[in-house]
């Protein structure tokens, strides 16, 4: 004869599988709910209390775990990505703009197209980092 919290084990094991299967997190804090019902049925609380316990600390994970990934910052679009891209930070000289915005600059032994990331009313020739790549046009800013 099975026990209930066996049922809860294996509940929370293929809540286990299914997330290895799917890649979704969140059913793992699921599965951590379905645990604490299995150590409620070990401490011997009522049926209704043990799906209590477990609705409690699976819904107090999932909510848990939504926040703090809210909390963290989206991270940059892949052009302009440094992780992805070695480029983006490299300083590039700018001797002068043409009228429409945009300019030549040589980087890595070649002369790119580039233009500002955030257009100014009268951009200043100087020292300029690349803030993303379109294409293969740098996008620069200071």
């Amino acid at each position: 004869m099975m026990t209930v919290s066996t049922l809860w084990w294996l509940i929370a094991g293929a809540a286990v599988i299914a997330e290895l299967l799917t890649g979704t997190f969140y059913l793992l804090m699921v599965a951590l709910g379905l645990a604490a019902g299995a150590v409620a049925a070990h401490l011997g609380l009522p049926v209704t209390e043990q799906i209590l316990v477990a609705a409690v600390a699976g819904a107090g994970a999932v909510g848990l775990c939504w926040r703090l990934r809210r909390r963290r910052a989206a991270p940059p679009p892949p052009q302009a990505n440094p992780d992805l891209n070695l480029d983006i930070g490299q300083s590039v000289a700018v001797s002068h703009w043409e009228a429409d915005g945009s300019t030549r600059v040589h980087y890595r032994g070649a002369t790119w197209q580039a233009r500002l990331a955030v257009p100014e009313p009268v951009p200043t020739p100087g020292t300029y980092v690349i803030r993303a790549i379109d294409g293969s046009v740098l996008l620069l800013g200071h």
